[in-house]
C-alpha cells in the first residue's frame, strides 16, 4: 500500500529548519532534527498532529536541542545514530546503516553518512522521495567537515548522489544563496547553475525558502557532488584528480569563502 508523507517546513533560529511530517493512514507525526522545541509544538498543536517521533541525523545543538523538551510534553520514540548515541539526547532507538526504520506506513532507509561529524545519518523515504540529510548534503552545499575525513565525506556524498534524482533534499539549513554564490567561483560556466542561482536570489529577494531542492538539481549544480566531473577538476587546477582530493580542495575553498 502506497502512503504519503505531509512535510511541513519550520523555520527557526536565525538560518534552521526543523522538518515536521505526517504519515496520513496511521496519523504518526515525526520532527527532524528539533533545534529548539516550542516553535515545533506550537506548529504540531495548529494542526492538531499529536508527535510521535523525533528522528535525528547528528549530535549537534542545532538538531538535538528541542529533544528532551518535545519528549516530556508529548511522550515520543527519539530516533537517532547507533554510532552517536551517547550524544543524542534522549534517545530510544538507535539505527545504523541499511537499517529500514518504519514510520507508520512509510518506511526509511537509514543512510551512515560520516564527515561532517562521526556519527551523522541520513533517513532515504523512497517511496515518498524524501531525503532528509541534515547538514550531510545542502542545497548547493555541503556541511563543514568537522569530524570526518574528505575520503568518509566524499564516499557519504556519492553515496547520496545514487538515489534518484526526483528525490527531494529536505536539508537543514536556508544557505544556498551563500552556497550558490561559491558553486559560481568553480563552475561560473555551468549554464543549469548560472540559472539556478538567479532563481535562488529571485526566491530569497521575495523572502522565500529555497529548500527542499530536487536531487537532480543537486547532481547537475552543487560542486560537492562533482569533484568526479571533469570540469570541476579543472577549474581547482587538478584535471584528472583523485576525486576524494577534489573534494577535499572544493571544501577547503568554501571554507575560507567570504
Amino acid at each position: 500500500m502506497s502512503t504519503t508523507l505531509d512535510i511541513v517546513r519550520i523555520p527557526v533560529l536565525s538560518d534552521n529548519y526543523v522538518w515536521l511530517m505526517r504519515e496520513p493512514q496511521s496519523g504518526a507525526v515525526g520532527v527532524i532534527d528539533p533545534a529548539v522545541a516550542a516553535p515545533v509544538l506550537a506548529e504540531a498543536e495548529k494542526r492538531r498532529w499529536k508527535i510521535t517521533h523525533v528522528l535525528n541525523t547528528h549530535h549537534h545543538g542545532d538538531h538535538v536541542g528541542g529533544n528532551l523538551e518535545i519528549k516530556q510534553a508529548t511522550g515520543c520514540t527519539i530516533v537517532g545514530p547507533r554510532q552517536d548515541r551517547a550524544r543524542i539526547p534522549g534517545i530510544d532507538i538507535e539505527v545504523d546503516d541499511g537499517d529500514r526504520y518504519r514510520f507508520g506506513e512509510a518506511e526509511a532507509e537509514v543512510f551512515f553518512v560520516p564527515g561532517h561529524t562521526s556519527g551523522h545519518i541520513a533517513f532515504a523515504f523512497r517511496e515518498q522521495q524524501a531525503l532528509f540529510c541534515g547538514d550531510t548534503l545542502f542545497a548547493l552545499g555541503c556541511g563543514r567537515m568537522f569530524e570526518g575525513t574528505p575520503q568518509q565525506f566524499w564516499t557519504s556524498l556519492s553515496r547520496l548522489r545514487a538515489l534518484p534524482d526526483d528525490m527531494r533534499v529536505y536539508c537543514a539549513h536556508e544557505y544556498t544563496q551563500s552556497n550558490a554564490r561559491f558553486a559560481l567561483t568553480v563552475e561560473r560556466d555551468n549554464k543549469l547553475l548560472v540559472e539556478r542561482s538567479a532563481a535562488i536570489d529571485t526566491a530569497r529577494a521575495k523572502g522565500e525558502a529555497t529548500v527542499p531542492s530536487l536531487l537532480g538539481e543537486e547532481k547537475a549544480t552543487n560542486p560537492f557532488l562533482r569533484a568526479d566531473v571533469p570540469a570541476v577538476q579543472a577549474a581547482v587546477g587538478m584535471a584528472g584528480g583523485d576525486p576524494i582530493a577534489v573534494f577535499a580542495e572544493v571544501r577547503h575553498r568554501k571554507d575560507v569563502f567570504r
